[in-house]
């Protein structure tokens, strides 16, 4: 009976690491984000990056898959998100110019710049939504996103 009882064990143990190791297994990748030409190095980059549908626009930082700020360095800011897995990924940007964490406004635009995946210019046309500013992550990417000062 022990020796049955120990063949389990080992057996349920084995079953156990390997669905971990499967679970490891799955490709990953890396995106690079770099953003230039900021009208300053005051202040932070926000860089948020989101993964569904209805997640953007996210005035708040509320709906993200990841965020981090970096500092910015000569008028640029660069950011590598590692370990992504295969999917549509959109980008969210802020210079985050008093480093408070929001996006501050006069009347309704933003005073400070913003950037999103795919986007060029932003207004009444052409607002910010998950469709429009996603992209595939399959491969190790590179993006460079315009920040817009309204």
């Amino acid at each position: 009976m022990k020796h049955v009882l120990k063949k389990i064990s080992i057996l349920i143990i084995g079953v156990i690491l390997m669905s971990f190791n499967l679970q490891n297994n799955e490709e990953t990748y890396s995106l690079t984000i770099t953003v230039k030409d900021l009208r300053n190095s005051k202040g932070v980059v926000q860089f948020a990056i989101y993964n569904k549908e209805g997640s953007i626009p996210d005035e708040k930082y509320k709906k993200y898959y990841k965020k981090d700020i970096v500092v910015i360095v000569k008028n640029t800011a660069t950011i590598t998100f590692n370990d992504l897995p295969k999917g549509r990924y959109a980008i969210n940007i802020l210079h985050d110019e008093n480093e408070n964490g929001k996006i501050d406004k006069k009347f309704i635009l933003p005073k400070e710049g913003i950037g999103f995946s795919n986007y060029q210019s932003i207004g009444m046309r052409n607002r910010p939504k998950f469709s429009k500013a996603s992209f595939e992550v399959n491969s190790n990417i590179t993006k460079i996103i315009k920040i817009i000062y309204m």
